[in-house]
């Protein structure tokens, strides 16, 4: 089938963005799940798609690509959607850029590895959850939402500048994956509390459709559970 296929699992923070895109600038593609519990992307079929087996990956029309910020920036490109989801002007475009290539190794990192300290590990293994990494993990996840609040939210409204960007598809997704666990994001960040709202109302009803099984994974995560 020609046109634009996208793999991806709603469970994996990049692949929500990249349908969130999809969705918000009501683009046509035939959505290609894969269920990485079930281990689908282990399979000779989708290895063919993405041989790093990771999701999303993309097949436009034959052309197959992997990593969500690579596929946000080419479907922004070739799809011609709203300037403010990906800039034309250099330096509103380098603002975008810039978070994306921060986020990787700061709230990407440290938020999944709350969410899998909390949730996956305990689940695999069959042993409690390890305190002592959770709290260093959630040490340095509160350093980077501190950032978040205090530099890139410092004189804009969104992580790239004063209108929603791709950045904000990748920073909300990454950000409600420690959320959905327990973790108070927003406790002391007026700022990235405002933000994230805002990003949510300006997606809907697609944020909370990708998040169902977050908000549900939340109801056994309250803030003021001890563990």
């Amino acid at each position: 089938m020609a046109g634009l296929k996208v793999y991806f699992d709603l469970m994996s923070q990049p692949s929500r963005a990249v349908v969130l895109f999809l969705k918000a600038n009501k683009l046509q593609f035939t959505p290609k799940p894969i269920a990485l519990r079930k281990g689908e992307h282990l399979k000779e079929e989708f290895g063919a798609i993405n041989p790093f087996r990771l999701v999303p990956a993309i097949d436009d029309n034959g052309f197959k690509l992997s990593e969500s910020v690579a596929i946000l920036r080419y479907l922004a490109d070739k799809y011609q959607v709203s300037d403010h989801w990906y800039p034309k002007d250099l330096q509103k475009r380098a603002r975008v850029d810039t978070f994306m290539a921060w986020q990787h190794l700061n709230l990407r990192l440290f938020g999944s590895l709350v969410f899998r300290t909390k949730v996956i590990d305990p689940r695999m293994t069959g042993k409690p959850i390890d305190k002592k990494k959770l709290a260093e993990c959630e040490t340095q996840l509160d350093i980077c939402l501190d950032k978040i609040d205090t530099i890139f939210l410092r004189e804009s409204s969104f992580l790239g500048g004063n209108e929603i960007s791709v950045a904000d598809l990748l920073g909300i997704c990454e950000l409600m994956q420690p959320y959905a666990v327990g973790h108070d994001v927003f406790h002391g960040r007026p700022k990235l509390d405002r933000w994230a709202k805002k990003v949510q109302q300006q997606l809907q009803p697609d944020f909370d459709q990708a998040h169902t099984f977050l908000f549900k994974l939340k109801e056994m995560f309250p803030p003021s559970a001890k563990l």
